[in-house]
């Protein structure tokens, strides 16, 4: 039976990267469920920190640490998987995550194990920070300005620095990285061409830009170490924006993905050209809705990241027919 023969909606499963945090975040389910709590109870473990106490009560300078920052919301979206797939929700067609939020993609398809995951993500973190020293690289947002054009902006202000487009979330907002030199110039000139808004952003290191091939060959060791298995559904990379479906692919789309920008428009471009009409969030923060409104208002987009929203999401589920 093809999509367009079936009245079932296809699922996708989205899950959030760095960005969505906030002190209290996954406390809720934790409190409610027992298989959450088991899920930072884990984490904490792995890590031999108490990153639940982290996540719950702060102090929020210390969340926004890079290398706390990405595995406590690895941990919370996969708590938050965990407690779907306790209430019954069924396999989805497909996963997809915005650059940490793939490695939790990947716990979810069973590519990478969770305790494994977590380690490597707060290395990742403290690779990406330890790659360019504090105040050498920055990150701007450019709104209301489509890719050739930011492209084109970057090309100019480079001046022989680094300044390339690093997350391409919306045909609205391009975030761009490298020196921090060369982003403050094109901040400027993306003022000067017509953008709605340019803005330098308050990020701790030049992600997703090729400043980040020190933390890549660092990451791409850890990686290797790993046991990967075929992931148990497809999942969308950020480096190609189409699915991978063996192990190796998901390996090295994760080292690629280090100094690749994140394709995440195309991503969901292509989720919703092959039949998916209703996108879940699963995580802290709503950010990856915001952007699917901006790419595609067409579609339902539901979140899920405490008793609230879970128990919408499951309202919604329980009386909407759904294909995998």
């Amino acid at each position: 039976m093809t999509v367009e023969e079936s009245s079932a909606t296809l699922v996708a499963f989205l899950f959030p990267g760095q960005g969505s945090q906030s002190v209290g975040m996954g406390k809720d389910l934790a409190d409610r469920y027992p298989l959450a709590r088991q899920t930072f109870e884990e984490a904490d473990e792995a890590l031999g920190i108490k990153l639940s106490q982290l996540c719950f009560e702060g102090p929020e300078d210390q969340l926004r640490l890079t290398e706390n920052t990405q595995p406590a919301i690895l941990t919370v979206s996969v708590a938050v998987w965990r407690v779907l797939q306790e209430k019954g929700i069924r396999q989805p067609a497909f996963v997809a995550g915005h650059s940490l939020g793939e490695y939790s993609a990947h716990v979810a398809a069973g590519t990478i194990g969770f305790a494994d995951a977590v380690r490597t993500v707060r290395n990742r973190g403290k690779y990406m920070q330890e790659a360019v020293p504090v105040g050498t690289g920055s990150m701007a947002a450019i709104l209301g300005m489509d890719l050739d054009a930011v492209a084109g902006v970057c090309g100019d202000s480079a001046q022989g620095e680094v300044c390339e487009p690093a997350n391409i979330n919306s045909p609205e907002q391009i975030v761009i990285s490298g020196h921090t030199a060369a982003i403050e110039r094109a901040v400027k000139l993306a003022d000067e061409r017509g953008a709605k808004r340019a803005k330098v952003l308050p990020v701790s290191a030049p992600f997703h830009c090729s400043l980040m091939k020190p933390a890549q060959e660092r990451l791409s060791a850890d990686l290797e170490a790993l046991q990967f298995s075929a992931p148990k559904f497809p999942v969308v990379c950020n480096v190609y924006a189409r699915p991978v479906e063996d192990a190796e692919s998901a390996r090295e789309a994760l080292v690629r993905q280090v100094t690749g920008s994140v394709k995440w428009s195309e991503s969901m471009q292509w989720l919703t050209a092959h039949g998916v009409q209703t996108l879940v969030e699963v995580g802290p923060g709503k950010v990856l809705c915001g952007l699917m409104r901006q790419i595609d208002r067409s579609k339902k987009c539901l979140n899920v990241e405490d008793e609230a929203s879970l128990q919408k999401t499951l309202e919604f589920m329980a009386t909407t027919p759904v294909s995998t």
